[in-house]
């Protein structure tokens, strides 16, 4: 299988891609995790194969760093064919797309990371693709404008959100088979750890793994990078294995408290309790931490409120007692009143003082 890739197509620092790429699993028995999502794959894949059929396109959702990226370079080597790397970003109009998706071969992949970020013509330009194997391109302009019909190879378009919500229903009901992977138990986070380590060649504790898994929300990408931090420091050390004294020491270096919070997680609910119990508005908290709106909606608020620590409301966000708590801070006793009202977490809170 050949990698393929487009400008543009990942958002990640070169030394990092290189990372992710040297850890990456190269068959889908080694993909650790997401079993039932695994075991519907290989399904999916084995009956592909023995029709010497292209698979059905696919659709991951979830939270960054779970694996989607992965999943679909496995499945392209699983199926035996090339895979083609892009963006939704980097696709501004149909003439981005027709000239690689004319040069796919029978069975290739095509991937789109961010797929929910592409521009609306160019996934209507999609719609002829993914159904009917063809594109329409319109040469000319005015009257003398025609449309050349250009049939293409059957090929597996793999997209992957972290917003399912913002793609079409038209768009979403063509992809014959849609998973959503999941943030990762703690034993899971640390077979992965466990089998980094042994490619790194810089072994670790069975305890030190389990403490990195521990503060990692879930999600091998941070285990993974907090496991690369750790080994730095461990090597500055003079260790010759990451132990737990160095796992907690790199942690606590790195600013991971016992929940996995970091710096911007708390900036975030430091934000929301200095506003006295006040619902903030998601632009007035990107405003606060210096952090762009869509990052905060898809990467930070989800775990925040998995926690019990943010609530989204009609009027915006609020910290909630579990948060006070955690930062030290003493819970005023209005703010606890409106806090203990019904509905706060179905979005129903009409705060007393606005």
């Amino acid at each position: 299988m050949d990698a393929r890739e487009w400008t543009g197509s990942e958002a990640k620092n070169p030394e990092e891609r290189d990372f992710d790429r040297a850890l990456r699993p190269r068959r889908l028995d080694d993909f650790v995790g997401q079993a039932r999502l695994r075991e519907n794959l290989e399904i999916a894949i084995g009956a592909a194969r023995a029709r010497q059929e292209p698979l059905d396109h696919l659709l991951f959702c979830g939270p960054p760093g779970l694996g989607k990226t992965t999943l679909a370079f496995l499945i392209a080597a699983e199926m035996g064919s090339e895979i083609v790397v892009s963006s939704g970003p980097a696709l501004a109009s149909p003439k981005d797309l027709a000239g690689t998706l004319s040069r796919l071969e029978r069975g290739d992949v095509l991937f789109l990371d961010e797929i929910h970020r592409l521009p609306r013509v160019v996934e209507e330009f999609l719609y002829s693709a993914m159904e009917d194997q063809a594109i329409d391109i319109t040469l000319d302009q005015g009257p003398a404008a025609r449309t050349l019909r250009i049939h293409l190879a059957p090929f597996t378009l793999i997209g992957a959100t972290t917003r399912e919500g913002l793609l079409a229903a038209p768009f979403r009901s063509r992809f014959g088979i849609v998973e959503r992977l999941n943030p990762y138990p703690v034993d899971e986070l640390v077979s992965i750890l466990a089998r980094a380590a042994g490619l790194l060649d810089f072994a670790i504790d069975e305890v030190a793994a389990h403490e990195l898994a521990r503060r990692s929300r879930g999600v091998p990408r941070v285990a993974l990078r907090l496991q690369r931090r750790v080994r730095d420091l461990a090597q500055v050390r003079g260790k010759p294995k990451i132990d737990l004294e160095i796992a907690r020491e790199g942690l606590a270096r790195l600013g991971i408290d016992e929940l996995g919070l970091e710096d911007i997680d708390r900036a975030i609910l430091v934000a929301l309790v200095d506003r006295n119990g006040e619902p903030v508005g998601i632009k007035t908290l990107a405003a606060c931490i210096g952090e762009e709106e869509d990052t905060l909606e898809s990467v930070y608020e989800p775990y925040l409120m998995q926690l019990g620590f943010l609530s989204r409301t009609p009027r915006g966000r609020v910290a909630t007692a579990r948060a006070w708590d955690h930062l030290g801070r003493t819970l005023p006793a209005h703010v606890a009143r409106d806090l203990e009202r019904p509905g706060l977490m179905q979005g129903e809170l009409p705060f007393g003082s606005a």
